[in-house]
């Protein structure tokens, strides 16, 4: 018995852009080029009856151009349920950015050590972080937008105006400065980087966004980590 593997069936399909493969009494499709056939939409067929070892198996996986898929490639992982999509997809690309961002988090924690107050506000931005995957993978809202004792038109105005709201105008952060603010700077670029993902990952072919409250999610966290950043400057911390 010949088995015709995924390699086979793509060089018999010219790589998907022909078809049917022909499968004759004496060969057998392998799962993974079953898969790969359905994925493509390429048909097989047998000229001398479908043994039963090459009955398709149940579907388990369905992508988003609606193929059907009984074993999971390697290349692809979960968009939600058993939908799969490339690991490229602009929303696993944000997925991992808020794992890099989670990842950050607890390092400026320990950065921070010397702060227990900061470390605490810290612990509650990282639970905030960590609930963005919830919402997206569940496609549920971003519930009531406050950090650290601030709402979110706060956030925003204790940003703009640090002077007038916190004694302590804006700055450029410098090698001199402490391991702490350095941390927590390197956060809010990160945070940046990150709303840039999940713009990428939810806009619309008109460029309109379709999670707006991801994005402003991102966008206010990205306010507060200025606004520690200028409560350290300050010294409006206290020091253990």
């Amino acid at each position: 018995m010949e088995l015709l593997t995924r390699e086979d069936v793509r060089r018999m399909s010219d790589n998907g852009t022909r078809g049917p493969v022909v499968v004759n009494r004496n060969q057998r499709l392998t799962p993974g080029a079953r898969d790969w056939l359905a994925a493509h939409k390429v048909q097989a067929v047998y000229p001398q009856g479908q043994e039963e070892g090459d009955i398709p198996s149940p579907a388990r996986y369905r992508t988003l151009s609606g193929a059907t898929l009984t074993e999971k490639p390697e290349h692809m992982t979960h968009l939600r349920g058993n939908i799969l999509v490339p690991k490229d997809h602009p929303r696993i690309a944000f997925r991992g950015m808020i794992d890099t961002l989670e990842a950050e988090i607890l390092l400026a924690q320990q950065a921070a050590a010397d702060y227990p107050k900061l470390v605490e506000e810290l612990e509650e931005v990282l639970a905030f972080v960590r609930n963005f995957i919830r919402c997206d993978v569940l496609e549920e809202p971003l519930k009531d937008l406050r950090l650290c004792g601030y709402d979110a038109g706060q956030l925003r105005a204790y940003s703009h105006y640090p002077d007038k709201y916190l004694g302590q105008p804006h700055f450029l952060p410098a090698h001199t400065d402490s391991p702490a603010l350095l941390a927590v700077n390197k956060l809010r670029t990160l945070v940046r980087r990150t709303e840039l993902a999940a713009y990428a990952a939810f806009r619309d072919a008109d460029g309109a966004v379709t999670r707006g409250d991801i994005i402003l999610g991102l966008n206010r966290l990205s306010s507060l980590m200025w606004i520690l950043m200028i409560k350290l400057k300050g010294e409006q911390y206290e020091r253990h």
